[in-house]
C-alpha cells in the first residue's frame, strides 16, 4: 500500500537435503540502531480494540513463520532472531492474551515474559511517521464500455525479476537482448504499450480512484450486477515511487493547506483526462494485480487484518512480527471532518511493506475496507512510538 541506505547483505546459507530441495536461511541487512532495547516498565501496554481482531492477525503470521519464511534470520538490535523464535513470542503472546486474567496482570505477564525493542525512528526523539492505508471500492466490469474503460492489468509477462537482496528485487525488460528499465505509468497509461496483449482483469470508470487503488495496493470491485470482486497487489514495474502530491505542491498546483488526501482527489477530479494522466504520469511508479478470493494480501501472502497490520521497511524491521504502537487517531463529526485527534496505543502485527514506507521512521497502518476507513487513513498523519515484542 509506500528512502532507506543501502546496507550490505550478511550473507545468504544454503543447506542442500535430499534431491534437488534446498533451503535458504536468508540473513538480514544490518538494521545498525534500528532497534533499541528499553525497560519494559517504561511502555504502558494498553489496547484500545478487541483482542479477537489480534488473535486472528497473530495466526496469519503464525502461518507465514510455518510456510517458505520458516528458516529466516532477523536482526533485531545486537541480536540475530530466526523465524522460529518470532513465532513462540506469537504463541507465547497469544495463551497470555487468551486467559481469564486482568487487563493488568495480562500487562505484566507481558512485560515479565517479553523483551521490548523500541524502534530509532527518524528524529533524535525517536518518532516515528504513521499513516494509513485502506482497501477502496470502484465501480468496475469485466468487458470494457464507455464508461468502463481504464483496465487494471495483470503482471506481463515481459517483466524479468532479478534478486539483488532478500528484499530488493531488479524489475526488466529484454530490448535487443539487454535488460532495459520496464514501461512507465505513462508509458502504460497514456500511450497505451500493453492495450490488445490481453492482460486485463477488468475496467474502472474513474482514473483518480484507479490511481488511488494503485497507492493502496489492493481493493474491491463492484460491478454493475451487483458482484463484489477484490483486486490485490501482485506486481510492479520497479520504477520509483514518487509522490503527486508533492509534485503539486511544488508546482503551485495547491497549498499546503490544500495537501489532505480528500483535498487532493477532489482537485485532480476537476481536470480533464489529458492534464490528470500527465500529473498521474509523474508518478511512474506501476501496480499489477490479481484477482483474491475476498480479502487483500499483505507482502507475506498472507491476508492483512484490519486496525492490525502495519507495513514498515523490511530491511529494518522483522516481517511478521508483533509490535506495538502508540500514536494519535482522528475522530470525525457527523459530517465526516476531524473534531480532533486523541492518544491510543494497540498491538500490531508487522505484516506488510509499501514502496514509499522506507527507512525506521515509517509505519503505514491498515485501517480496514469502506468510508470510515478512508477518512481515517486518508486524515492518519502522525508522529508516534512503534515497539516489538521478543519473548525472553
Amino acid at each position: 500500500m509506500k528512502h532507506a541506505v543501502n546496507f550490505l547483505l550478511l550473507g545468504l546459507i544454503i543447506l542442500s537435503v535430499a534431491g534437488c530441495t534446498r533451503t535458504v536461511i536468508r540473513m538480514p541487512a544490518p538494521s545498525a540502531v534500528a532497534l533499541i532495547a528499553v525497560p519494559a516498565q517504561q511502555v504502558d501496554l494498553n489496547d484500545d480494540l478487541d483482542f479477537s481482531s489480534l488473535e486472528l492477525a497473530i495466526d496469519r503470521s503464525v502461518q507465514y513463520y510455518e510456510g517458505s519464511s520458516q528458516n529466516s534470520v532477523y536482526r533485531m538490535a545486537d541480536k540475530l532472531i530466526g523465524a522460529k523464535q518470532l513465532k513462540e513470542s506469537l504463541l507465547a503472546f497469544r495463551k497470555i492474551i487468551r486467559n481469564g486474567a486482568s487487563n493488568e496482570e495480562k500487562k505484566n505477564q507481558i512485560r515479565q515474559d517479553f523483551d521490548i525493542y523500541r524502534a530509532a525512528g527518524d528524529d533524535e526523539y525517536g518518532g516515528v511517521l504513521f499513516t494509513g492505508y485502506y482497501e477502496p471500492l470502484l465501480e468496475g466490469s469485466l468487458t470494457p464500455t464507455d464508461k468502463y474503460r481504464y483496465p487494471l492489468y495483470k503482471p506481463p509477462p515481459d517483466l524479468v525479476m532479478k534478486a539483488i537482496s532478500k528484499n530488493e528485487t531488479k524489475i526488466s525488460r529484454m530490448k535487443n537482448g539487454e535488460a532495459v528499465p520496464y514501461y512507465t505509468r505513462g508509458e502504460i497509461d497514456v500511450e497505451g504499450v500493453l492495450k490488445g496483449r490481453s492482460l486485463e482483469l477488468l475496467w474502472v470508470a474513474d482514473p483518480v480512484e484507479l490511481f488511488t487503488l494503485h497507492i493502496q495496493g489492493s481493493g474491491k470491485i463492484k460491478l454493475e450486477d451487483g458482484r463484489m470482486l477484490t483486486v490485490s497487489y501482485a506486481q510492479n514495474n520497479g520504477r520509483p515511487f514518487r509522490s503527486v502530491t508533492r509534485y503539486m505542491l511544488d508546482n503551485g498546483m495547491i497549498r499546503g493547506n490544500e495537501s489532505s488526501y480528500s483535498n487532493v482527489k477532489r482537485f485532480l477530479k476537476t481536470k480533464e483526462e489529458q492534464e490528470l494522466f500527465e500529473i498521474l504520469s509523474y508518478n511512474e511508479r506501476y501496480i499489477f494485480f490479481r484477482f483474491v478470493d475476498k480479502e487483500p494480501v499483505g507482502s507475506l501472502g498472507q491476508p492483512v487484518t484490519p486496525d492490525r497490520s502495519i507495513a514498515t521497511d523490511p530491511d529494518y524491521f522483522p516481517q511478521g512480527a508483533l509490535a506495538f504502537i502508540r500514536l494519535r487517531k482522528p475522530v470525525f463529526d457527523a459530517e465526516g471532518n476531524v473534531k480532533e485527534r486523541v492518544n491510543f496505543s494497540r498491538f500490531v502485527l508487522n505484516q506488510d511493506k509499501g514502496s514509499a514506507i522506507k527507512g525506521p521512521g515509517r509505519v503505514d497502518l491498515f485501517c480496514g475496507f469502506g468510508a470510515n476507513a478512508q477518512s481515517t487513513a486518508g486524515s492518519l498523519k502522525e508522529k508516534g512510538e512503534l515497539y516489538f515484542l521478543i519473548k525472553k
